[in-house]
């Protein structure tokens, strides 16, 4: 009987240890790419005769030295955070959300129309109504390549990417036509955009003089409500063991094609919800170039977070701090805008990196864990 309690209390030690170690390397891995290319690019610096100390600098007064830097910082992680958050959840059941960008547009296109047909409806239910609206419109977007993966096996990453173009052109026909400005038709500018929505649909600002608006705190709510749908409900321990298992969790009665089916639903949902708060509260009125790339850069921030729901708070903060302070380096050192696009790639390229080599580390720790026990049971 001790010999028994002694053996599983070592095996609970070594999955606690196992645990922390992954727990570690999802955390500080992330972080060592964007250093990396940070260096990397100071080099690029030199050679454009340009001082990366002052870049640098320049880049977090941008971002963080100042209120409007702050603040324009956090309204670049909001859609990041809601992106990410989807991307968190479908990457936990073993899929990959590609779609954020035509997810981002339908759940726009909704809440825009909905604004628009209904001026009159109070603020109190119009604006509710539209973030409602717009992450149905998303959830839609994301529910056909999961049914596509589900049923008939369809890779999800070429299906979201091709919803993607789909969406685009959609949007492009409507802002042209139906959905056009009547007042830029009157002029005679002809924009692609559409009407500028009420002002009962607005959301608030939250500090005057600035574009930071009250849908940072649903995004920052979500974050919460995600991390307890992953960690505490039943649908979210079964997405889990998805992606943790798909064969084992097949065996143990879990139906695989559903979870996936969902998670890339609700990934779509929220990228949906980001763009209409991208709406409502930056633009009010939808326009060309609305998804400025938070579809693709969701997944940058996401992995940033060690895929987890309240690891990508911080995370979708330095990411969009990295945009905001981008342009202030530029103007600060007088650099191409290419290198900026460039310094932003390495981070991609980076951090997008590092995830395979967490996975690789964290199979090659599993290897030797069991070669290890294989050992010591044979010496038993």
């Amino acid at each position: 009987m001790a010999e028994r309690r002694a053996t599983r209390n070592d095996v609970d030690r070594e999955g606690r240890r196992a645990e922390l170690f992954s727990f570690g390397l999802r955390t500080i891995v992330p972080f060592m790419g964007v250093i990396a290319a940070l260096l990397i690019s100071a080099v690029v610096l030199v050679i454009l005769k340009a001082d990366p100390i002052a870049a640098y600098g320049a880049m977090f007064r941008g971002a963080f030295g100042s209120i409007n830097g702050l603040s324009q910082s956090l309204v670049k992680a909001t859609p990041l955070l809601l992106v990410g958050l989807g991307v968190c959840i479908a990457f936990r059941a073993s899929v990959i959300n590609v779609g954020g960008e035509g997810q981002i547009i339908m759940g726009s296109l909704a809440g825009t129309w909905l604004a628009l047909s209904f001026p009159s409806v109070p603020r109190a239910l119009l604006v509710p109504a539209c973030m409602a609206m717009g992450f149905i419109a998303g959830a839609f977007w994301g529910f056909i390549p999961g049914l596509l993966k589900a049923r008939f096996k369809v890779n999800e990453i070429l299906s979201t990417i091709m919803m993607n173009s789909i969406a685009l052109q959609f949007m492009n026909f409507l802002l042209q036509g139906p959905m056009m400005d009547p007042e830029g038709i009157a002029a005679g500018t002809f924009l692609a955009q559409s009407a500028r929505l009420p002002q009962n649909s607005w959301l608030a600002r939250l500090i005057p003089q600035t574009q930071l608006h009250s849908g940072a705190y649903v995004a920052l709510a979500f974050a919460i409500l995600v991390y307890v749908f992953l960690w505490r409900t039943t649908i979210g321990y079964q997405i889990r063991s998805v992606g943790l298992n798909p064969r084992a969790s097949r065996y143990a009665g879990i139906n695989v094609p559903f979870n996936q089916m969902l998670s890339l639903t609700i990934a779509g949902g929220l990228s949906g919800l980001a763009g209409v708060i991208e709406v409502l509260g930056v633009h009010r009125r939808i326009l060309e170039g609305l998804t400025g790339g938070y579809g693709f850069t969701g997944i940058v921030a996401a992995l940033l977070g060690s895929l987890h729901p309240l690891g990508l708070v911080p995370a979708s903060v330095l990411f969009g701090g990295l945009l905001v302070g981008a342009n202030t380096m530029q103007r600060a050192v007088q650099v191409p805008a290419a290198l900026i696009n460039a310094i932003l790639g390495l981070i991609v390229l980076f951090v997008s990196g590092s995830a395979l080599l967490i996975h690789q580390l964290i199979k090659r720790r599993k290897i030797k864990a069991v070669a290890q026990a294989a050992a010591e049971e044979a010496k038993a």
